[in-house]
């Protein structure tokens, strides 16, 4: 069985026992998740599609952990103006693994 969620402004499609990186959610590692915005529940027999959302449906995590993504540089120049402007960036995720997909629908 499988699930479309949606967290963070983005879609995944997840099972279940499977590890997840996913934007930075509130709570510590072992804290239980519940992801209410599911789209799409699939996997024996007809694949149910929300309208936008799948009602009754949930999917619970588990946090293993918080970790940051690799750095990237932002660099601006405006040329012949002697401007530049260099950042960088890490981005945060959380790193969680699916434990349940109920589909009481």
């Amino acid at each position: 069985m499988f699930a479309v969620i949606k967290t963070g402004g983005k879609q995944y499609r997840v099972a279940a026992e499977e590890t997840l990186t996913v934007e930075k959610l509130p709570g510590e590692a072992g804290d239980e998740l519940t992801f209410d915005e599911v789209l799409l529940v699939g996997g024996d027999g007809e694949p149910k599609v929300g309208a936008p959302l799948v009602a009754g449906a949930s999917v619970k995590a588990t946090i293993v952990e918080h970790t940051r993504g690799r750095k990237i540089i932002v660099f601006k120049k405006r040329r012949r103006q002697n401007s530049r402007r260099k950042n960088g960036h890490r981005q945060d995720y959380t790193v969680v693994r699916i434990t349940e997909i109920a589909a009481n629908a």
